[in-house]
Formats: structure tokens, C-alpha cells, sequence
């Protein structure tokens, strides 16, 4: 049955910021209208309604969690968090107008809170902390957003630096890397991972030792907040006014609110769904007959949703009915200042100061605006009152540019009395970030600087190897304790090489990595084969036994293809007897139904294990490999016959990661003229079929410089070729008008003529 509305909770008086949903009879929110409301049944049939308001302040309360019952709280706690920087306790069986308990800490506005089955509590704040009461866990360079609970012990935090951080008490135990904008939600997957949602308007699905599983694209604009339901769906809610419902990895329904932004969801142990959002309105969704509304307030709420206009009067969560506009012509600051005094009054980080100030100009063209008093100096970013690009010249250039983003290094401006500082001549070439270097005097823009060849290789090393082992002994017992297939269960020897696999890879994945007692070798990578080519398709394949509206194969987490990739990312030297890396990559392709018909749409299990293909290739070409033989000519061959349109977005990036890696080889060993022609073709398939994705194409052309940059020396392009790659990548960058794109074009026509 499809969702639809189930009651309607009205006594917020500004927007509803935070739902907390943990009993069928309670639900908490809070709000901007500077409370916290608790929304109880006084029985299972009986509406919600009021039965605590909850307010220790004049601030906007911005976050809620709920601590389980105690013995002296029978009801439990209600958590919040705001603009106050406190966060405040409250007993919910016999509330006061005062909190029970107040946590001090942090220094800015609180904008997440979490608690762990134990009454731990998590939370989150701009000052860029996230604090679990004995721990301080500092590593984030920007706001915290988001925080959760993995248990008593493991955190999740997510951040305005677009990353996502996995804690063992004070320790950071990874980083996950991915979404293009501030991470806002996260969401447990139980016995998987987690999921994440971002203002890049994406939903992420990971598993906690760093895999990307899926990536959910639906919403229109930025993504604040998620919730799993009993069933494993994922509940997502945006700036776009929806909540959606995705299962299977599709999107199943788009719940369409009367209001601006959805800022918060929740579930119910029931399988309900609650939403908060910008009109100060919590509602209840039912996927049950017997509670949804009346058919007046269903018809009702249609209408409402119907003549509400679409959220164009939004700029991320800034209401453009807000912002200042004309009126800001009558003070002496230019648009930066006016903006920065709109956010810092309006608890807004400063993150949205682009945003801000570009409506402020767009809103008051033609007007001359004052720029007196240029003493000032943003301690956020270390930049001066805001000029438009007409009017100021630009910083000067670094000399080297992102490969992978495009960006260039951060200058800002000194003060008046500190020497110039030259530019730094390294940068992170995955993050864009270096050394910061600040600028003496506004200098005149430079030329791009170029980039290529770019010689680090990507790899696909993330896991959880220990569940991994288990899965597949798991899958191993069920073969062997099945009569009609115990013949397919691993044999004694096999048994034994992997699990010294597993050994080794738990050692090597371990933080920090530890020693070994030996090395895998050739037998080791025969016996993973001999699995691949004797294993049902069921067993070779991962899935999710916690989720099975993702998956419909079950099981933990990736299996013998995963497993493969380890040990191509770990163990290159393995690989190394004669003839081994053809009969292991045609394995691969076997495993993964490579040749079964490509026509769509492909099932989850195939979709998932062809990506895991993808990025098992993508490791094979690492700075130890050895080309001899034929399997590299195999590979190229067999990665030509899939039809690029049948691919999704994560396997079109990891396809365009092969083709990198494999460039980065060319940088380092020569490689004879057949090894170039499969990969400049593949490239150039890629350039001419990708039409949405930036990041594919980007790989794929600086993997093509790559090879530009390799033919020279070995005059391995010819004349014919260099034409084709100037018509191909002349029409891209109206296609992809990212400035990555443009440079990184230019730079190759440069290479060619």
C-alpha cells in the first residue's frame, strides 16, 4: 500500500528542524520557534497530541534525540540541542520548565545529537566537534552536521567538508570520501553499514569498512535528512519538498509536501513515517489503511499540495523572502557584509555567503553600492569585503591544478603589514587542498596551470574483511550441507589457501597495518579461480541479508569477486606467474555473467558484481604490474562489448578509473602500439557516449592526456588518431562547462598539435 497521511501536528509556530519517532505513542520535535514539543498518545487509537513543551532558551532548538527509559525516568529523556550551544536534558514523565541536566562544550550552534542503546550521547556542531561526553573528537575541517551511533563505542560524524568519518572512541578509523557537497543525514543499515545523504542532492549507501554500494538520485536540490524503515527501505527528505521512499535501489514513492523544505524525517517502529518541515508542521504517513486520515483531510492536504508554487524562493536553507535586498542599498556595507550579517543573524554558517551575496547583486543591478572601510577581513576565509568579478582583478594562480576536481589552491589575502608569500608549489591531488598561501596585491589572472601527466594510481582497497571470511564460510557450509551441491563446496586445500588470504588481508587492512608471517603467492590466486569457476552465481555474489528490498541475493557483505579485488590491491606480486592473469581475469568476467545479455534493466546482484568487476580491473593496473602475455589485450576487449549506456554511474566512473591506471602504466613501463589503440579507443567511447556525468569524463580525459603524454616518446600516435581526439574532446566542454574540463581539453589539444 502506498503511503499516505496519517494525522497532522500543528503547535510549532516557526520551522520543525529535528524529529525523533522512537515508540508507535511518541514522537519529539523540534524547531526554530525556539522549542521542543512532546507529541504523545494516551493510547494506541487516540490522536497525538501535546503532552510537554519543552524550552530552555530563546534560541532555536535545531536538534532532538530521545534517551531510552531509566529507573528514575520511566519515560525516558528528551535530548536537544540549538543556537545556544547547550544541550539540554529533560525527564519526559514529569517535565519543569528547566532542563533536568545542561551539557556545556561546544561554542557554536548544535546542530545534531545521537544517542547509543547505552545513553551515550553523540552530537555535533559547527565549531567542527562532535562530542560523546568522555570523548572531544576533533578532525573535521568544517561544520559537523550530522553524527550517529554505531554502538557504545563507534561514531559516524558527517561534515560541511563533504566527508563522512568512522570513530572508535577518540580515533578516526576512516574517512569516507564521495559526496560533492556537506553531508547532512546519516542513517544505520543494520548488519551492513549506513547510509548518507548531502546537499550534492544524493543518497549514498555504504558499508561501514568504506565500500560505496549504491548511489540513490532523485531529489532535485539539497538532502537533509534520513531514516530507515522496519522493512530496510530508506526514507529520504530535501529542500526539493519531497520525502522519498526507495527500495531495490529505486525510488518507490515522492511525497510531496506543502512547504518549502522537508528538513527532518523519522520512523516508526510501526513502519510510519514522520516529516518536519518549514511551515512548522509535523505529519505522520501510513502505509496502513485502517490509520490513515479521513477522506476530507486527505483530499484536503492534495489541495494544499497542489496550490502550494514550487520552492523557487529558495537559495539552500535560505528563504529568499529573507534575504536582504534593496533595503541593504541604505547602509554602508556592500553585498559581503550585508550577507554576513543575514546569516549571523539568522544561525546560518557562513558556507552560504556566495549563495547570499549573489542574490544581494542580482537584486540591486545598476546600483552603485559603497566599498568604504576595506579594513575588514572574513576570519572564515581570510577574503575582503565581496567585489564582483567585473570590478576586482584575481588572486594569482597556483602552478598546479587538481587532476580529479579541478581546483586550484586557495589564496587569500594577507594583512597589510605581512611580506608576500609565494605560492606553494604542491597540491593534494585528489583533494585540492595544499599549504595556504596568501597574495600580496591583486595580481592579473594567470593561465591555467597544467596538470598532466598525472602518475598516482587509484585504488579500490577499502573492506571489512572479517565479515567478508565469514559470508563467504557461511556460503561454503550451505553448499556442503546441501546434497545437491555439496560437490561444489571448497575442497580442504582450498579452504586452507583462503584462509591464509584472509589472514593476510586482515593484517594489511588493519589500522595501522600489521606484519605478516608470509606472503600469498601463485596456489593462493588458484585457489580464489578455482572458487570462481566452480560456485554457483548465488554464492558468487554479494547482497545484504539486513536489507532485502536492496539485494534479492542474501548475504553480509562482498564475496569471492570482492575478495579478488583485495588480493589484486594487496597482493600484486601473486599474480605473477606465467599465464596466471589470464585465466584469473577470464574467471572474473565469467563470475560476473559478463556475457549474458546486457539488455535492461540488469538485476541488482549483476549491476553490483559488475562494478566490483570494474574496480577488481581497476587494481590489476597498479605500478607493480607486469604486462606480459595477452590478458591486458583480453581485458580491453572484453570491457569494449558492454554497452556504455546499459552502465550506471558508479561503474561508468570505475570503467574510467581502469582506463586511468592503465594510462598511469604507460607513464612508467613502455607499452607496444596494440595497448595503446584498446585504451585511447575505450577513452574516446566514453568521451563521445557520456552525457551527464563529469566526473567519468574527467577521468577519462586526463587518462587520455596520459597517453598523449607517453606516445611522444614512444610515437605511438599517429596522424589519423590525433584528429580524431580533436573533434571528439573540442565539443566537450559545452557539454561539461566545468572549469576542470575546459583546462584539462585545452591542455590536451595542446599535447596533440
Amino acid at each position: 500500500m502506498p503511503y499516505k497521511l496519517s494525522a497532522t501536528l500543528t503547535a510549532h509556530s516557526s520551522d520543525v528542524r529535528a524529529l525523533s519517532s522512537p515508540t508507535n505513542e511518541l514522537i519529539l520535535s523540534a524547531s526554530r520557534d525556539a522549542t521542543a514539543i512532546s507529541w504523545q498518545k494516551p493510547s494506541p487509537d487516540a490522536p497525538f497530541a501535546p503532552a510537554a513543551i519543552l524550552k530552555a532558551g530563546s534560541r532555536y532548538v535545531n536538534s532532538v534525540a530521545y534517551i531510552p527509559p531509566t529507573p528514575d525516568a520511566p519515560k525516558g529523556y528528551a535530548v536537544t540541542g540549538g543556537q545556544d550551544t547547550v544541550i539540554n536534558v529533560f525527564r519526559l514523565d514529569a517535565p519543569r520548565d528547566d532542563p533536568d541536566y545542561s551539557l556545556l562544550g561546544h561554542t557554536e550552534n548544535v546542530c545534531a545529537l545521537d544517542v547509543t542503546p547505552g545513553g551515550t550521547i553523540i552530537s555535533g556542531s559547527w565549531d567542527r566537534q562532535n562530542f560523546a561526553l568522555v570523548h572531544d573528537l576533533k578532525g573535521h575541517q568544517q561544520s559537523v552536521w550530522a553524527v550517529l551511533a554505531v554502538d557504545e563505542e563507534q561514531y559516524l560524524t558527517g561534515s560541511a567538508d563533504k566527508t563522512i568519518k568512522l570513530w572508535h572512541q577518540h580515533k578516526v578509523l576512516r574517512t569516507f570520501e564521495g559526496h560533492r557537497d556537506a553531508v547532512r543525514g546519516l542513517a544505520l543499515v543494520p548488519d551492513f553499514g549506513f547510509a548518507s545523504c548531502s546537499n550534492d542532492s544524493e543518497v549514498r549507501v555504504w558499508t561501514l569498512g568504506g565500500d560505496l554500494i549504491y548511489t540513490l538520485s532523485g531529489h532535485t536540490s539539497f538532502v537533509y535528512s534520513l531514516t530507515i524503515l522496519p522493512s530496510g527501505d530508506i526514507v529520504s527528505g530535501g529542500e526539493d519538498r519531497t520525502v522519498r521512499v526507495w527500495q531495490d535501489g529505486e525510488c518507490t514513492q515522492t511525497i510531496v509536501h506543502p512547504a518549502i523544505s522537508v528538513w527532518a524525517v523519522s520512523s516508526m517502529p510501526n513502519g510510519d513515517i514522520v516529516s518536519g518541515c518549514s511551515d512548522g508542521v509535523v505529519r505522520v504517513f501510513s502505509a496502513s489503511e485502517e490509520r490513515w486520515a479521513s477522506q476530507s483531510d486527505l483530499k484536503e492536504y492534495d489541495e494544499k499540495v497542489a496550490s502550494q508554487a514550487l520552492p523557487s524562493q529558495q537559495v539552500g536553507d535560505i528563504k529568499k523572502s529573507d534575504l536582504p535586498g534593496l533595503e541593504a542599498l541604505s547602509l554602508p556595507d556592500n553585498p559581503f557584509s550585508a550577507a554576513q550579517k543575514f546569516l549571523e543573524s539568522n544561525d546560518l554558517p557562513l558556507t552560504y555567503i556566495d549563495e547570499v551575496v549573489k542574490f544581494i547583486e542580482k537584486n540591486t543591478a545598476g546600483v552603485s553600492i559603497g566599498t568604504a572601510g576595506e579594513d575588514y577581513v572574513d576570519p572564515y576565509t581570510g577574503a575582503s569585503r565581496y567585489r564582483s568579478s567585473a570590478s576586482t582583478a584575481s588572486a594569482p594562480a597556483s602552478s598546479y591544478q587538481d587532476p580529479y576536481t579541478g581546483a586550484s589552491r586557495y589564496t587569500g589575502t594577507p594583512q597589510a603589514s605581512a611580506p608576500p608569500v609565494a605560492a606553494s608549489e604542491y597540491m593534494d591531488p585528489f583533494t585540492g587542498a595544499s599549504r595556504y598561501s596568501g597574495a600580496s596585491k591583486p595580481a592579473a589572472p594567470a593561465a591555467p596551470a597544467n596538470i598532466l601527466p598525472v602518475g598516482k594510481f587509484i585504488a579500490f582497497k577499502q573492506a571489512n574483511v572479517s565479515a567478508m571470511q565469514g559470508k563467504l564460510q557461511q556460503f561454503d557450509d550451505a553448499l556442503r550441507h546441501e546434497i545437491s551441491t555439496s560437490s561444489l563446496a571448497m575442497y580442504p586445500d582450498e579452504s586452507n589457501k583462503v584462509e591464509e588470504s584472509f589472514d593476510f588481508l586482515g593484517a594489511a587492512t588493519a589500522t595501522p597495518p600489521r606484519k605478516t608471517s608470509g606472503s600469498l603467492s601463485a596456489i593462493h590466486i588458484e585457489a580464489i579461480i578455482q572458487i570462481l569457476e566452480r560456485w554457483p552465481s548465488s554464492q558468487r555474489f554479494p547482497g545484504m541479508s539486513c536489507a532485502p528490498h536492496f539485494f534479492p541475493v542474501k548475504a553480509d557483505t562482498v564475496v569471492v569477486i570482492d575478495l579478488s579485488r583485495l588480493l589484486t590491491g594487496f597482493a600484486p606480486e601473486a599474480f605473477d606467474a606465467p599465464g596466471l592473469k589470464e585465466r584469473f581475469v577470464e574467471a572474473l568476467f565469467t563470475a560476473s555473467q559478463w556475457n549474458t545479455s546486457w539488455t535492461p534493466p540488469l538485476s541488482k546482484p549483476r549491476e553490483t558484481n559488475i562494478l566490483l568487476l570494474f574496480r577488481t580491473l581497476a587494481n590489476v593496473f597498479q605500478e607493480k604490474i607486469s604486462l606480459d602475455g595477452m590478458w591486458t589485450s583480453k581485458v580491453f576487449e572484453a570491457l569494449s562489448q558492454a554497452p556504455y549506456s546499459s552502465l550506471n554511474k558508479n561503474q561508468r566512473v570505475a570503467l574510467a578509473t581502469i582506463l586511468f591506471n592503465a594510462s598511469c602504466v604507460s607513464l612508467r613501463t613502455p607499452v607496444d602500439k596494440s595497448f595503446f589503440d584498446q585504451v585511447a579507443k575505450l577513452i574516446l567511447r566514453i568521451l563521445e557516449s557520456e552525457t551527464s556525468d563529469s566526473e567519468a569524463v574527467y577521468r577519462a580525459l586526463v587518462g587520455l592526456g596520459n597517453l598523449i603524454h607517453a606516445s611522444k616518446a614512444q610515437n605511438l600516435l599517429d596522424a589519423g588518431q590525433s584528429g580524431e581526439l580533436i573533434q571528439c574532446i573540442r565539443a566537450l566542454p559545452t557539454t561539461f562547462p566545468e572549469e576542470r574540463v575546459q583546462n584539462i581539453t585545452r591542455e590536451i589539444a595542446a599535447l596533440v598539435s
